[in-house]
């Protein structure tokens, strides 16, 4: 089974890091959907089956917080898979985070860290 993934980071080039990290760890990936900002994501999560999110906390329109919280408040989006991928330090803020159910990774990350956790959270395993 591929894992359906959206990315969510205010910069491109983040995006394009984590793409290119999830296209080489090795394990089956499927559709790759990006966007921007918070808001974005959610509309892209309305459009697209997605089976794994990676969102950023420091973003505009919408924030990544205020995106999870919004996705968990839904029934259909409770149990989605979330990784948060942030240079964030705020122990009170990971903890309040994590009462979301989402995993917390921080930048700058290795590739071996995003596959374990993917794995972890999924139980998906290499190809």
């Amino acid at each position: 089974m591929a894992l359906n993934v959206l990315v969510v980071d205010d910069s491109a080039v983040m995006r394009a890091m984590v793409i290119k990290t999830l296209k080489m760890i090795g394990l089956p990936i499927g559709e790759l959907h990006q966007a921007a900002d918070g808001a974005q994501g959610l509309a892209l999560l309305e459009q697209h089956w997605i089976d794994l999110l990676l969102v950023d906390l420091n973003m505009p329109v919408l924030n990544g917080e205020e995106m999870i919280t919004r996705l968990r408040a839904n029934p259909e989006f409770r149990e989605l898979p979330v990784i948060v991928v942030s240079t964030e330090g705020s122990s009170t803020r990971i903890e309040r985070l994590e009462q979301h159910d989402v995993t917390f990774v921080h930048k700058p990350f290795a590739p071996e860290t995003i596959r374990e956790v993917i794995k972890q959270i999924t139980g998906i395993s290499h190809e």
